[in-house]
Parts: C-alpha cells; structure tokens; sequence
C-alpha cells in the first residue's frame, strides 16, 4: 500500500500468530503470515493489538492437544473486542466442528490450505478442495541466521502410535526446484530440511533413482546453496551407507534418529523395525566415518507390552550408544491408532512409564553432561545466532545446548562463521571464547 507522497502506508489490519508444536508448524506459520500479509495485514506486536488472532496447534499427542486449547483459551481472553481468533494446524484438521462446538470463543477453524481470516468451519471426515497449497506458498524474509524448510507433507507409514498419518495424509513431497528456489530466496547461513519422513523424500513421485538417492540428491543440491545444511527427522531403517556418507561429507554430520525404542519385541508392536544390534552398528559406521559425528533421538516409555526387560534393553541401549541428545515421552493413546486396540492387560500403568521416562532422562543425562565436558579445550566453528549466542554442529536450534560466547572484541556479526575454543561446560550448554 503506497500514499501519494510514496510512503508505505501501515496495514489497516493486523493479525497475531502463535505457533505450537515443531519445527515443521514454524515453516507453515511463516507461509501463512505470508499470505495474510499479501491480503493487507501486517503484525501486531501484542495480542491486544491485532485484529485478527491465530492459533497454529498441534495434535501429535494429549499433552500437546492441552498446550493448543490452553492458549486458545489464554489468546481469546486477552484478545481485544471484536478481534476475531482463528484456529488452524493439526489440532483443527483432527478435530473440525467439533473444536468449534467444545470451544465457542473460537470464530474460524481452518482446516490445512483453508483461509484462516474467514474460512468455515471444516466437518471432520468430510474431504475439502484447499484453497491454496501451504507446501508451495512463498514466506516472508527469516530474521534469524537459520531456516527450517519443509520438504514435503504427510507420511506413508503407519507406526502404531502415530494419528499423523490420518490428518496429515500420505507423503507429498515438493518439486526440486521448488525447494531450491526457496532456500536461495531464505539467504540463511544453517538450512534445516524438516519433514514427517525426510528421508522418504521423492519416493512418493515416482522418480527414476533408485530408493534413497532422492534426498541424497536434494541434501547435495541445498549444499551447494548454502553453507550449512542440517537433516531433522530421520526413519532409522532409511538410514543407508549413501545418506551415512552424503551427511558425513557435509559440515554438518548430524544425526536425528527418530528410534521410539530398541527392543525388537516391542517395534514389532509399534509396526517399526530393526532393534538395538542393526542401529548400533548404523551408529558405528558413523562414527567411524566421522568420530565427532552429533547424534539424538526420541523414545517412547510405557508402549502397550513394555516389560521390564524391554526397559533394561533401552537402558543398556544408551549407555553404549552414548548419544549426544535425546528426549523420553511416556506413551500417549492416540484414537483411531492401532495401539489404541490393545486389550488393557497390555497396558502399562501411567507412574511405571513416567518413573521409566526419568529413569532414561536421568542416564541421558549424565552421557549428555560428560560428552559436553569432553568439548572442553576444543575449538569448534559456530554459527553466530544473536545475544552472545552460537552453535556447532552438534546443536540444532531450538531443541538442543548452546554456546555461549565471551568475545574480547567486537561480537560476531548475526549469521558470520568464526572460530571458538571451548573453555568450560555448563550442563547442556557449553561458553566459548571467539579466535582468530
């Protein structure tokens, strides 16, 4: 919007948008403010500001569903008068009119690709044409040194404890040059390539290269754009020598492992495969490669049929595999799963699973807390990120440590490279002092 003196003028509408859940949410978020902004809003700062306020939820499990309605709730009552509030993401796709009738302070659900400024309500089960494409809508300049980049929607595989699948649908994965384009536009120093199944990426297009070489071939074409390219979300029984060795030959052989457990038993039940014995020899074979290789992953405690030994098996899991992060969830039912069917005598009581989750964290931990100490008198090169802040490549953003800087100099200008000597670790988190 132009006034005839050429002066921008300010947007006559703003809209608020909190987002929940992961990093691939974040990437929908900034293609929907894009999208609003390209309708004539602009950002309110606070809440009270806006006209429009959004929720971008998450449905992945119950904790996060209470998350989403209770800042639905807290948004609504801070809201000003007449502001509308909109709700989208996951937690609307799953649960359509009903969200509406169980919460009406809500004015709009909008479903995946729906207009969040006045869309209708979506009904659950009934199938709608989306009005726009989220995977493929431009998105708004990033602040921050890094970018997530969402390289496709969806997932094929039907893990037993998952609902993703039934909301999100099956794997769509963008064009090439569609993502190419859009790391290029980013101009980020750290790319980070999200999906449901990232490593399934172009399996679903049915693309002449062998099964595998898709996301090779996407990981060495986004290389080449950008210096650091990081891979989040990483089905272990995709995890061949081809993607082992494309990882290890960038600046950032990072590994994020999605597990869930160990016991062969177990992942049967979870419709998973491999086992402790298949992943620590994957793990070797990095490490071999490249010994200072990073590597996380997730784990559920207290699946239906968990036993004892199931738990020792993980235990005994981690302390040989000595990861660099990881995080525990204590099982959640999810409808419509195929866990969801277990026959009670299955189940495992709620305390057992928390006291087994911190029963892991409190080992984690402390492999966690010793891998950081042993980075001590290193030198590493970080990524500044802003107030004193950095990463290698052993720290994804947002989820794990940090490194924070004691510069005796000018601070390292937001998205430069330099080098750090690691000088002391304080728990996850590491303080470095900038050379040369």
């Amino acid at each position: 919007m132009i006034e005839e003196s050429g002066r921008v003028a300010a947007p006559s509408r703003r809209y608020f948008l909190s987002t929940l859940g992961c990093p691939k949410n974040q990437v929908d978020s900034a293609k929907l403010a894009g999208r609003l902004e390209a309708a004539g809003y602009g950002e309110a700062a606070e809440v009270e500001e806006a006209d429009l306020v959004v929720v971008n939820t998450c449905a992945f499990i119950e904790a996060a569903r209470e998350e989403s309605i209770e800042t639905i709730l807290a948004l609504s009552e801070a809201r000003r008068p007449g502001a509308r509030l909109a709700v989208t993401g996951c937690l609307a796709a799953r649960s359509g009119s009903e969200l509406k009738q169980a919460l009406p302070e809500i004015d709009v659900v909008a479903g995946f690709g729906q207009e969040v400024s006045h869309a209708p309500v979506t009904f659950r089960g009934r199938a709608e044409l989306p009005a726009f494409d989220l995977l493929e809508l431009p998105r708004p300049p990033v602040e921050a040194p890094w970018a997530y980049v969402k390289v496709a929607e969806g997932c094929d595989r039907r893990c037993g404890f998952c609902a993703i699948p039934s909301f999100r649908g099956p794997q769509r994965s963008r064009r090439l040059e569609s993502i190419l384009t859009e790391v290029e536009s980013l101009q980020a120093s750290e790319i980070v390539l999200v999906a449901q199944d990232l490593a399934s990426y172009g399996r679903d297009g049915g693309a002449e290269r062998r099964e595998g070489e898709e996301i090779v071939h996407l990981l060495e074409e986004v290389s080449a754009l950008t210096r650091w390219v990081r891979l989040l979300y990483l089905y272990p029984s995709s995890l061949d020598d081809r993607l082992i060795d494309a990882i290890c030959a960038t600046e950032v052989p990072y590994f994020d492992l999605s597990l869930q457990h160990v016991s062969r038993a177990l992942l049967r039940r979870m419709r998973r495969f491999g086992g402790a014995e298949k992943v620590l020899g994957r793990i070797r074979r990095i490490r071999s490669l490249e010994p200072m290789a990073a590597l996380r992953s997730s784990f559920i405690v207290g699946y239906p049929g968990e036993t004892e030994e199931d738990h020792d098996a993980l235990l005994a899991f981690l302390e040989e595999a000595e990861l660099d992060w990881a995080g525990f969830f204590t099982f959640s039912e999810e409808e419509g799963t195929y866990a969801a069917g277990f026959p009670a005598e299955l189940k495992v009581s709620r305390a057992l699973a928390e006291a087994r989750r911190d029963e892991c964290a409190e080992l984690q931990d402390a492999i966690t807390a010793k891998k950081r100490t042993d980075l001590v008198g290193s030198t590493a090169t970080v990524l500044a990120c802003g107030g004193g802040e950095a990463r290698s490549f052993r720290e994804a953003p947002e989820i794990d440590g940090v490194i924070r800087l004691e510069e005796k100099g000018a601070p390292a200008s937001l998205g430069s490279f330099c080098e750090a000597r690691i000088i002391r670790a304080e728990g996850p988190d590491l303080v470095g002092e900038v050379i040369g």
